[in-house]
């Protein structure tokens, strides 16, 4: 994450990306993977019987464990935060904390998940699934008009 933070806008400048671009795509990617948290399904791809238990078994392996920590919507919204600071290296800084105190955040969680999935069962995990679903989706929708907005605006 702090990778892309910091090599993001040489990307941009390289491919000739603009923000607000990234910005759509992102909007699109989390809407995609909110829309299947609200599905609570485990994936698209087909699998058997087997592969399932041992995805289930795998707590750090969730549906919003993956794509969301270090995914390419988490990697969208790392590179745009960058590249919205003004160059002023305490706001920069405040960024790599902040990345750095939500994956250490996220690590404690993920220690602690099974209890709670245990506590929850398959219907309450099942119920969060879809609730943090909706919350991805209005994400989405957000980063998508963000992006949009000045690239309509752009085309007048």
């Amino acid at each position: 994450m702090i990778l892309f933070a910091l090599t993001g806008r040489f990307l941009f400048d390289f491919f000739g990306i603009s923000v607000n671009s990234l910005r759509v795509v992102g909007g699109i990617i989390f809407f995609i993977l909110g829309y299947e948290m609200l599905e609570a399904r485990l994936t698209r791809t087909k699998s058997d019987e087997e592969s399932v238990t041992e995805y289930i078994e795998d707590i750090a392996i969730t549906p919003i464990g993956i794509p969301l920590i270090a995914g390419p919507g988490a990697i969208t919204t790392v590179i745009v935060l960058m590249n919205e600071t003004t160059g002023l290296i305490e706001k920069e800084i405040a960024l790599m904390l902040a990345i750095t105190a939500v994956l250490a955040i996220t690590f404690l969680f993920l220690i602690g998940a099974r209890q709670v999935m245990h506590a929850l069962g398959h219907s309450g995990n099942k119920v969060l699934l879809r609730v943090m679903g909706l919350i991805v989706m209005a994400i989405a929708v957000e980063f998508f008009f963000n992006g949009l907005k000045p690239i309509v605006q752009g085309m007048r």
